[in-house]
């Protein structure tokens, strides 16, 4: 059986009426998977987090119609909410007095007004934050990396410009004072996941951590990837909050939630189902989970679609990365053997980094089967 030992002394950190770190319970997160400016429908995604028994909801915004959405279901929302600001930053001021957290991603920051030092915009970001009783999370994300810390790392250590990214931040944060932060390095490989938190946990033993394997896919093989990864550092004492991000229905969003509180739960109970290290043999399927960034829905049809039509393969070792949005979805399909990722009318379709076309929804999946059995035939 497999020992947990103590938490890492972090910090506490409120959030609303959560609080996360120091030796305060492992909270569960969600997000909504729709378009914020659907009100009935993300307001239903929230109830059915809540009703799941989320002690965060995340809830994502890139323009001032979002922001408004928002609002109105801020009104309705019985917990915590953390505000995903995406592109736009200068939404935080309009938004930080209906919800109780903040979350950017530094990638995203440094592509939004490039002229401004990214220190202003993090002096920016965290008085507002605490002009709003708000937290804030720094999200790093593997696919949208600050272009500057890539730069800094040979091209095939794709975890180090995460930490790197990381460690200013923080150090930022705390030159200015405010240290009411979390933060998330997040990738597709639970390897590297569990390898980016420990290694940052050495470094910064006081801040929490946020865990998530992100476009883990669709269950069951998604909940497997975030169960790796939970396991191996929640045992070794590192993260204070969780999030298991998969592909599904709007209605069955909760499953996120309930997902995580079954991990949390075998953990406790010394239930564990992982060995060190998750090395999938066979076919693997990435793909994100859904939020409003996402410009069509058929998306998530698409994305089970892929699992289907590729079941034929699943003893070969090939990754197929399938992504909602425009935002993440090129980095985040560079390294996948076959990459989709979904604009409003059309699905790009490449091999590796490579652009093979635009096809639209009801055409990619035979262009996708003929690019899997030229791979499959290249190896055999």
């Amino acid at each position: 059986m497999t020992t947990t030992r103590p938490r890492n002394p972090t910090r506490a950190v409120r959030i609303g009426d959560i609080t996360i770190g120091a030796d305060h319970p492992v909270a569960v997160q969600s997000m909504a998977a729709t378009r914020t400016q659907d009100i009935e429908a993300t307001t239903r995604q929230v109830q059915l987090m809540q009703e799941a028994g989320a002690d965060i909801i995340r809830i994502a915004v890139d323009s001032r119609k979002d922001t408004e959405a928002l609002m109105k279901i801020a009104d309705v929302a019985q917990r915590p909410l953390s505000v995903d600001l995406q592109e736009h930053y200068r939404l935080a001021e309009v938004i930080a007095p209906h919800v109780q957290k903040i979350r950017y991603n530094p990638g995203h920051l440094y592509h939004h007004e490039r002229e401004r030092p990214i220190r202003d915009k993090v002096g920016y970001l965290a008085d507002v934050a605490a002009q709003n009783d708000c937290a804030m999370r720094v999200g790093v994300n593997c696919g949208s990396v600050d272009p500057e810390k890539l730069e800094l790392f040979p091209a095939d250590d794709s975890i180090g410009p995460m930490l790197a990214s990381a460690l200013e931040h923080c150090e930022m944060l705390d030159e200015i004072g405010f240290t009411r932060y979390c933060v998330s390095l997040k990738d597709s490989d639970p390897n590297k996941v569990i390898d980016a938190n420990k290694r940052f946990a050495a470094q910064r033993p006081d801040v929490p951590l946020h865990l998530g394997v992100t476009e883990a896919g669709m269950p069951p093989e998604g909940v497997i990837k975030s169960r790796v990864a939970f396991e191996q550092l929640l045992s070794a004492g590192i993260g204070d909050t969780i999030r298991v991000s998969l592909t599904l229905p709007f209605d069955d969003k909760g499953e996120e939630v309930t997902a995580g509180r079954q991990i949390l739960d075998d953990i406790a109970a010394g239930r564990y189902r992982s060995v060190p290290e998750y090395r999938p043999e066979g076919l693997n399927i990435i793909s994100c989970p859904s939020c409003s960034r996402v410009e069509n829905e058929a998306f998530i049809d698409l994305a089970h679609k892929v699992r289907d039509v590729t079941e034929y393969a699943k003893m070969h070792a090939i990754t197929i990365a399938v992504m909602g949005c425009r935002v993440n979805g090129p980095g985040e399909t560079d390294d996948a053997d076959l990459g989709m990722w979904c604009a409003p009318t059309f699905v790009n379709l490449k091999r590796g980094e490579e652009l093979i076309g635009k096809f639209g929804y009801d055409e990619v999946l035979d262009v996708l089967k003929i690019e899997v059995d030229r791979l499959i035939s290249s190896t055999t």
